[in-house]
This record gives structure tokens, sequence and C-alpha cells, in this order.
């Protein structure tokens, strides 16, 4: 099922609005990421020949009208929607385009404000639309721990680590003015059994935008400012599948094998495995995601993830660093514009310009999200 590139397409600029919860307006969002990546790529929006924008909220026309705010070059440009994917698919587009050849330079933009969703919990038949996020993801809590001993400490530490390594990201919601700790994350607001408020993702509002070229633009952009190459090694995606026994687990992750089968797409593409990764970020609305997609990526065995965890495997010094970032809990996690912040920030990583969470040695990272529905998303970089 893998699929390879006609030719090689690489990240030549990144850029984001700080995400916030502060209600900022959403078309300052898309203006400050787009200018921002143009500014980092060193080129006009001229030099854009398709764009991909990627949105979740707002209306119909939003994409298009904000578009014409970085200029309005007769370019085609197309809206995306994908759930909590959306700026991860609005990426794999983009590099779609240049990859067959299409064109020679693309933009991914993702911009949103979650406060402006409506209707969520609400019914319309079936038990899917009447159960919020967070319990789908409690449930899925208390599965784990029944099944394999999981303690609420262990989720406590997966979201201390990422309220922690967004302490040094700007551009993060959550940027706490001290070191938190998994008591700190335990005894905060509860929200639905085991998960308290400070484990469940940060939402708001906010921007990212990563441009896409050729090999030919990426050498020259990266002689004039002294840059790596970062390449795409894989971008893939998959809906679940029907299986025997099937069970609908209801419209907010789908089933775990999904992740699973789309990781081994994205390796196979890639030419190399899990051992071979320097870095990830994942989906991590709650700990319990990034604690099972620890195992579902191929990053350790079913039901080691906690050994992971305790360990300190996943924290930034660690074996496989996960959400460097703050990922969706502290970085936070707007809709449109996230699976774009995970490009921004293994962008960052590969080039050795994340301060003071940097990797040492990174070479390569995974970016993964999957969207209500439901869609799994799966992106490659690496340093060339």
């Amino acid at each position: 099922m893998s699929r390879k590139f006609d030719r090689d397409v690489y990240v030549v600029g990144v850029g984001m609005h700080p995400f916030r919860n502060a209600h900022v307006p959403v078309r300052e969002c898309a203006f400050g990421a787009g200018v921002a990546a143009l500014d980092d790529a060193g080129l006009s929006f001229r030099d854009i020949e398709t764009l991909y924008n990627g949105y979740i909220t707002g209306f119909l026309m939003d994409g298009i009208n904000y578009a014409k705010d970085l200029g309005m070059t007769g370019l085609p440009i197309t809206h995306v929607e994908n759930a909590s994917a959306t700026g991860s698919t609005a990426f794999r587009e983009a590099v779609l385009q240049v990859a067959g050849g299409h064109v020679d330079c693309a933009m991914a933009l993702g911009f949103d404000d979650l406060h402006k969703v409506q209707g969520v919990g609400t019914s319309r038949g079936g038990m899917e639309g009447i159960i919020l996020p967070a319990a789908f993801f409690a449930l899925w809590g208390v599965r784990r721990m029944h099944e394999r001993g999981t303690t609420i400490d262990t989720f406590a530490q997966i979201a201390a680590k990422n309220w922690n390594h967004a302490r040094f990201n700007v551009n993060a919601m959550r940027q706490a003015d001290h070191e938190v700790t998994p008591e700190e994350v335990i005894n905060s607001r509860k929200i639905a059994h085991p998960f308290t408020s400070k484990m469940a993702a940060g939402v708001g509002q906010g921007g990212a935008c990563a441009i896409v070229a050729t090999e030919k633009i990426a050498r020259r952009i990266a002689a004039e400012q002294g840059r790596p190459l970062i390449r795409v090694a894989a971008a893939v995606q998959q809906s679940e599948q029907m299986t025997d026994g099937h069970i609908f687990m209801g419209a907010v992750v789908g089933p775990p094998e999904m992740t699973r089968t789309t990781a081994r797409e994205a390796y196979e593409a890639a030419g190399f495995g899990p051992e071979d990764i320097s870095l990830a970020q994942c989906h991590d609305a709650y700990p319990i995601e990034e604690l099972l997609y620890y195992e579902l990526l191929g990053f350790c065995g079913d039901g080691e993830g906690d050994r992971l965890v305790a360990d300190g495997d996943t924290a930034i010094g660690g074996r496989i660093p996960f959400s460097t970032d703050g990922g969706l809990i502290a970085r936070g996690h707007p809709g449109g514009p996230t699976g774009l912040a995970q490009i921004h920030e293994i962008a960052l990583q590969l080039r050795g310009e994340a301060g003071r969470r940097q990797v040492e040695k990174a070479r390569t990272g995974l970016a993964h999200m999957v969207g209500a529905g439901a869609v799994s998303v799966i992106n490659i970089l690496e340093k060339a």
C-alpha cells in the first residue's frame, strides 16, 4: 500500500501564530502563520503555486478570504477539513502536489478557533453523539488500567512532561512559570475519571504553516540560510478498516489498529523503522492516547508503554522524546493548525533551532494525528 514519491519533497519554511486561549481573531492567526513561514523560507507569496488551507470552524469562504491577505496571485486554493487531522492532511496534500510534479512550491496553512465549536455532545441518534470526547478517553483510560495495571500516576507523569516541555515553547498555549509535578496534575480540577484538567488538551485559537518545495528550490534556500535540507520521508493517510468482529469505538479516534497500520505504511515509505526516529509528536489529547501510541507506533511492545514513562524515555533527553513542544495537552489543540504545529516543531528540531527543548543529534521526526470519523495521518521528516 506504500506510495513512493515521483520526486523528493523538502520543507523549506515553517511558521506559527502562537496558540492562545484569548479569543484572538482567526484571520490574524492565519496571516501571522503564513507570513512567518514565508519569511522563514525567504519567499514571497508569488512563489507559492498552490495553497491548502485547513480549518474546522468558521465560515465556508474563510480560507479564500484569508488568503487574500497574503496576496491575490491566482493560485489554486483548496479548503481541507479532516477533524483533528486537518492540518496534517493539508500538509500531505501539499507534499503530494510537489511530489507528483504538478507544482514546485506549495503551502499548507492551518488556522482555527475551537471556541466556536457547537453541538458537541448533542445526539442525532446513536451513542457517539451524546458522549463527550472526554468520556471516550476516560473509558479508554479505565480500560487500560484494568487490562494493563496502568496507574493514574503514569497518566500524570505524561501530562507533566508535556507541560514542562511547553515551558520553553513561546508558541505554546500553556506555559507554566515553574516545573509542573505529577501531583499538581492529579490535584487539578477533575474532568472525567481518571483525567483532570491538566491532562486535557488545551483548546483555543492559533495558526501554523509549512511550505514545501522541490530539491532545487530547497538547496538554494538552504545555501542562502545555512540550514540543513529537511526532506519529507513519508506522508501517508489511512481510514479505519472493517475486520471480523469490528467494534465501532465512536467518532473520536477510531480503532487503535488504524494507527498501527498507518505507521507500518509510513515506515515502509520512509525506508526505515521506529528505531531510527529521533523524536515524535502524536495526537495526545489525553495522556491515554500518548501512552497507547508509544506502542501502536512501534516504539515498544504492547503493554510496555508504562515502562517507557517510568524510565523517562519519552522526555527530552530520553530514548524517544514525545511531544517536545508540549503536544496537544500543553502546546494546545486549536484544530486546523495542530498537525502543522507538529511539522513546525520537527523542522526546528532537525535544524537544531529548538533552543532549550532541543533533542540532541535529531535527524528524523514523526508527526501523527487522528481525525474523528476516523482517519490517521503520519508524516515523517528527515535531515537529508
